[in-house]
């Protein structure tokens, strides 16, 4: 435990408080689909998870997983969500809950860790820049396919 956080793995159980720390950031309702990725993602091989908890209430959540060998890496570790709750922000949530993912990349053999953010987030993009993060040699593409037609 540090600074009255206490970190375990994260479980479906903790599904609905995750729910509400998402609904918080995003300042009203979220999707039915996002709930149920989360969901799924729990029940996927080599993910991860962790909660954060201060007095038995969820204030913070990380979502990893290892991917491999794809992209020229052998194994890659990724970060697919990370979130505090907004009256936690600025606490040290985020800091203990990637102390805990890199701990299990590290045990897992991952050297590279990767993730994804918009650029118009700069708080994500400040507190990633914080732990260590830096641009990668990927460059991030991406398509829309609402205009395309197949055959």
């Amino acid at each position: 435990m540090k600074n009255g956080i206490e970190i375990k793995e994260l479980a479906l159980e903790y599904c609905p408080e995750i729910v509400e720390i998402h609904r918080a950031i995003m300042k009203g309702n979220i999707s039915d689909t996002w709930r149920k990725s989360i969901e799924l993602h729990l029940q996927k091989k080599d993910v991860v998870g962790y909660v954060a908890l201060k007095d038995g209430k969820v204030v913070g959540f990380i979502i990893g997983e290892v991917k491999g060998p794809s992209f020229g890496l052998e194994k890659s570790g990724w970060i697919i969500g990370l979130e505090a709750h907004p009256q936690f922000m600025g606490t040290g949530i985020g800091r203990v809950l990637m102390d805990s993912i890199f701990k299990y990349f590290r045990e897992k053999g991952v050297r590279d860790i990767f993730t994804a953010i918009r650029w118009d987030a700069v708080d994500m993009l400040s507190f990633f820049i914080a732990t260590g993060f830096d641009r990668s040699e990927f460059v991030n593409l991406g398509k829309q396919l609402d205009n395309v037609k197949t055959e």
